[in-house]
């Protein structure tokens, strides 16, 4: 793990990603705002910081769909500086090919060993998913945290899924079979316990730290108008997951899948004491989200000994007036470190950088070329 004070992007050359053949752009170290008409590439631009720290876009896109139309890879050359320290990190993506990634010319063989090196949050407009959509969203919140955070969550993750798809498969198979061997399923449920309970140790853990930062954040956004809360739910907080298997296991026969776990942990959100999905309003919902990212970029913070990259996508929409006052005075008063904001007002960002003492630039995107 690395322990430095300051990281930050200086600059990225992007190759046949999405829509750009090629752009090569130079970062501030604080504030850098990206204007421009909607699709005309803002956004790629901040996904492709994304992919450049954690190996993935934020939409979730699988990396065949990131290939810009009628190029058959892509390439992303990005160059941090850590402290005294420039980094160079290429990650490239040919068709029919497994992705690679170098740090300094030498290739990782494994994902895992890189992911967490250049932590990143991103906050964007389909984040409403996380706070109105069903639990597999804030499940990927828990991971996409844990995940840069510590190597050893990852590869749990990584043995439970591989271990659950197996499960789910043999149960499916049995019932097409109409034969049910029990020594086959035994063999899969002694594994499974030992990745199952780091994954609830380590988000239980995480979700206690993780509240207070959440209800200081939402207060600051919101003015202190609603009572909100959140809780960590999980089928493994008065059972072992062992147990778990066993007294599901007709339950799982009927039903072809592992119907308990880790795969099913949930965060509960709560707005002055209702699930926030049901009751909140849009810009309710909204402060929620970003209370929620931004709680996860101090932990990050904390965590890793330097900050995250802050990749901040059309936010302001749906926000009224107050909201986004509070919002940036928390972000220039805050020890905030490189952010990435794009807006489609110009005039709103120019507001934001009158109001910032630091360094900063402006870029303006133009159907895939930024100036």
């Amino acid at each position: 793990m690395l322990h430095l004070s300051t990281v930050h992007l200086s600059s990225i050359k992007l190759t046949g990603f999405k829509n750009y053949e090629q752009q090569s752009l130079s970062f501030s170290p604080r504030l850098n705002c990206l204007t421009g008409l909607n699709g005309m590439g803002k956004t790629n631009v901040l996904d492709a910081i994304h992919f450049l720290c954690l190996c993935k876009s934020h939409t979730g896109l699988s990396d065949k769909h990131m290939v810009r139309h009628g190029e058959s890879f892509f390439r992303l050359e990005g160059l941090f500086q850590a402290d005294d320290e420039r980094i160079r990190i290429i990650t490239k993506f040919i068709q029919g090919q497994r992705k690679e990634i170098e740090r300094n010319g030498v290739a990782f063989t494994r994902l895992t060993d890189y992911i967490g090196q250049f932590p990143v949050v991103m906050i964007a407009p389909d984040d409403v998913a996380l706070v109105q959509d069903g639990s597999e969203e804030r499940r990927r919140f828990l991971d996409n945290t844990l995940s840069q955070i510590s190597a050893n969550y990852l590869q749990n993750l990584l043995i439970y899924n591989a271990l659950l798809k197996q499960r789910n498969a043999l149960l499916k198979k049995f019932a097409e079979d109409r034969f049910y061997d029990e020594s086959l399923i035994e063999g899969l449920n002694r594994q499974m316990p030992a990745p199952a309970a780091v994954l609830f140790q380590q988000r239980s853990a995480f979700v206690e730290s993780f509240r207070p930062l959440f209800l200081e954040y939402y207060r600051e956004i919101s003015g202190g108008h609603e009572f909100v809360e959140i809780s960590f739910e999980s089928d493994l907080q008065d059972v072992s997951f062992d147990q778990l298997l066993k007294n599901n296991t007709e339950k799982d026969r009927v039903l072809q899948r592992t119907s308990a776990g880790p795969h099913r942990d949930d965060l509960l959100l709560i707005m002055d004491e209702q699930p926030v999905r049901k009751f909140a309003s849009q810009g309710q919902i909204k402060s929620f989200l970003l209370a929620m990212r931004l709680a996860q970029y101090e932990l990050l913070r904390r965590e890793k000994g330097f900050a995250p990259v802050l990749l901040l996508d059309d936010i302001f929409d749906k926000l009224d007036e107050q909201r986004v006052r509070h919002l940036i005075g928390l972000l220039i008063g805050r020890s905030f470190g490189q952010i990435f904001i794009t807006d489609t007002q110009r005039s709103r960002l120019e507001g934001i950088v009158a109001s910032f003492t630091g360094d900063y630039s402006v870029f303006e995107v133009k159907e895939g070329v930024v100036q």
